[in-house]
């Protein structure tokens, strides 16, 4: 088996795995790879996706259409990225992370593995639109933790790992617990991401 790639416009540098496919679907727009990007085998990155420099997945990855993703992004393991998703720079989403539909990610994030964001305030009971969490520039969501739609994560803000995320989260506070409350931000876990 080989590398499937339909309409890619790739930068310098780009290594595709065999058995990923790249540009997955008739779109208006081809997918757009940045320099020294790297799909690793089993990832299926779809058509209409722009990713900048140093993008870098997983096996078994998938990236819908319409998502925008900066630089330096690490997609880990069966992550699934589900499409009209804004990402920011120097982001890691961890192994088996969900990310719906109409989530909005800044840049410097950490979002640990098995992470749950959701889009669907009441799944398949009515029909009022989804709307996908924000998780602002230099926070962190632990792993296992999930975020309910519409709830912001604010800047330098951390969820706890296992943490249920119902209402927003201030800046440069964390979240903990199920339903999760609201705490100061311990010492160790003061300052920034550095994932740059």
């Amino acid at each position: 088996m080989s590398e499937t790639v339909r309409e890619v416009v790739r930068g310098d540098s780009c290594t595709i795995d065999d058995d990923a496919t790249v540009g997955y679907g008739e779109f208006d727009e081809p997918t757009r790879l940045g320099d020294d990007a790297t799909i690793r085998a089993g990832s299926i990155v779809y058509g209409d996706v722009r990713v900048g420099d140093g993008f870098a997945t997983g096996h078994d990855v998938l990236v819908r259409e319409g998502t925008t993703i900066g630089d330096d992004v690490l997609v880990g393991t069966k992550t699934v990225i589900d499409g009209e998703t804004t990402i920011g720079s120097h982001v890691s989403l961890q192994t088996n992370v969900y990310v719906p539909t109409e989530t909005t990610i800044g840049s410097n994030v950490f979002v640990g593995p098995g992470a749950v964001l959701t889009n669907d305030e009441y799944p398949i009971r009515t029909d009022d639109g989804l709307e996908g969490p924000t998780i602002e520039d230099g926070a962190s969501v632990g792993a296992n933790a999930t975020v309910l739609p519409g709830v912001t994560i604010g800047e330098n803000a951390f969820v706890a790992a296992g943490a249920v995320v119902t209402e927003d989260v201030p800046a440069g506070r964390l979240a903990v617990g199920s339903p999760a409350t609201v705490r100061p931000l311990p010492d160790p876990l003061e300052g920034e991401n550095r994932l740059a």
